[in-house]
């Protein structure tokens, strides 16, 4: 019997200390590799961007100049939207938008649309998604050109009707094999453009009581792990 319980504590405490070591490491790898991610998460988050207003189109510090707008009643949790500002000698010239297609094929896909002041897409980008490889995935720069399609596009270009794939009676090309993903992105970016037109002028104000270049405490909702994902899924 003493032979057995000695046994059992020997197991226990190797147990134990294989937890703590375990645990340590972890910690240890999480803070030498946390710079690192935030580091990259910049990175992804700039690129995506600058992409859609380059720099040399505005003057500011796109990455800082965040303001918040009025919540979007055509998202589902309607919440205060956040917004990076671009501007040039001060004045707003254009904002990237964060949002969402939640019909996605296989579920929600986010996005960044820029809108200029006139209401014109300055460019989409998607930031996540879990689409099909080989078919839906094609909403990702790196895989094909289709997100273009939406620059220079306004609420009357196309007009409202038409904001849809061809299959479904609009302009925009659906995939072969795959309507669902691209008409999920066509209606997003729909939607945010008609956020912008009812509410321009209240974003006009905001965006000019904003100090230009002066960071607000909030930023959107777009980090390292979602650029990344639809980078390379």
């Amino acid at each position: 019997m003493n032979a057995m319980m000695t046994s059992i504590r020997r197991s226990a405490i190797g147990l134990g200390l294989f937890a703590v070591i375990t645990g340590g490491t972890i910690a240890l790898t999480q803070g030498i590799t946390k710079d690192r991610i935030i580091e990259q998460a910049e990175r992804a988050e700039a690129k995506a961007l600058f992409e859609i207003i380059p720099e040399n189109q505005h003057d500011n510090d796109l990455l800082k100049d965040v303001v918040t707008l009025p919540s979007n009643a055509q998202q589902p949790n309607q919440e205060p939207v956040f917004v990076w500002v671009a501007r040039r000698d001060g004045q707003p010239v254009g904002i990237i938008m964060p949002t969402s297609a939640p019909d996605g094929y296989s579920g929600e896909i986010r996005l960044l649309v820029g809108i200029d002041m006139n209401g014109e897409v300055l460019g989409v980008r998607v930031t996540n998604h879990r689409e099909t490889p080989g078919l839906g995935d094609r909403i990702e720069t790196r895989k094909s050109d289709w997100v273009y399609n939406f620059e220079g596009r306004s609420l009357g270009n196309p007009r409202p009707k038409l904001w849809n794939v061809k299959k479904n009676g609009g302009v925009f090309d659906q995939f072969t094999g795959a309507t669902i993903t691209p008409r999920a992105i066509v209606k997003a970016v729909q939607r945010s453009l008609i956020y912008f037109q009812k509410n321009r002028q209240e974003i006009r104000e905001r965006l000019n009581e904003a100090p230009p270049g002066n960071p607000k405490t909030q930023r959107p909702e777009v980090i390292a792990g979602e650029l990344n994902s639809a980078e390379h899924s």
